[in-house]
């Protein structure tokens, strides 16, 4: 995300501040990873995840909490450093990754802070712009749309574990297929909402072309356990090719 939001807001012209905006968005995705694990700590460890070092016992959960709370402290005069409404825009973002993990991933509405937070994305930038203007509606619906889309694949290679620990979003009541289609047809609307935001480009055309493939491809391709991990990958790489194509089509098509 902070690869995403920093090129979005280098084309849109930001310039140099795209820095404080890289290091406002690290913090916070930051501070949204650590208390995951502390959070997640015994899950992770009844579910036998040794890629998980607080689960193991390698840091404490001490010492994570405190590097989550140092990093969201931090992320609160990044933030504002780019002004007042962008500022409010970020950590009303990061807000909601952190009621994700406290609470709303065990629920059916587990999908929505996700497109709060990815759709808040091109809002953070835009307002970040001098005389923080709004971004196209369709580009922050897009936005949306990729985090739904993230949020299903994300889940689909760990149906086994989420089940053990009593995880139950709604990608793991629908079902790792299900998810993977879910994700698909997301990523696809993303890619049409692109076009409909900065017009039918040579590089939207062609993001739209090739994101459809995959989209009409991962069900088939990610059908099992060890290949169910690649969907995540699938989703961001696809992610990438409609950020690229809105670089290339150019920035400034990002506000109204």
């Amino acid at each position: 995300m902070t690869a995403f939001a920093t090129a979005t807001a280098l084309a849109a012209g930001l310039g140099l501040r795209s820095i404080l905006l890289a290091a406002a968005v690290m913090s916070g995705q930051l501070s949204v990873g650590w208390s995951n694990d502390a959070l997640d700590a015994d899950r992770d460890a009844a579910a036998g995840r040794r890629d998980k070092p607080v689960a193991t016992g390698e840091v404490s959960r001490r010492a994570t909490w405190t590097a989550a709370a140092g990093a969201a402290a931090l992320a609160v005069p990044l933030s504002f450093g780019l002004g007042w409404r962008a500022g409010a825009a970020h950590l009303i973002a990061v807000a909601l990754a952190w009621i994700y993990n406290v609470q709303l991933k065990f629920g059916v509405a587990s999908a929505l802070p996700y497109a709060g937070a990815f759709g808040l994305l091109p809002v953070v930038v835009a307002a970040a712009l001098a005389g923080a203007p709004w971004p196209r509606p369709a580009l922050v619906a897009a936005a949306a749309c990729c985090g739904i889309a993230a949020h299903f694949a994300n889940t689909v290679g760990d149906t086994a574990d989420d089940a053990r620990t009593g995880v139950r979003g709604l990608p793991q009541r629908v079902g790792p297929s299900a998810s993977v289609v879910i994700a698909a047809v997301f990523v696809a609307v993303a890619g049409v909402l692109l076009i409909v935001a900065v017009g039918a480009t040579p590089a939207t055309v062609v993001a739209v072309v090739v994101d459809g493939l995959g989209a009409l491809t991962a069900p088939i391709l990610v059908t099992t356990s060890r290949q169910r991990h690649a969907a995540f990958g699938m989703v961001i790489v696809a992610v990438a090719v409609l950020v690229v194509a809105f670089v290339v089509s150019g920035g400034s098509r990002l506000t109204t």
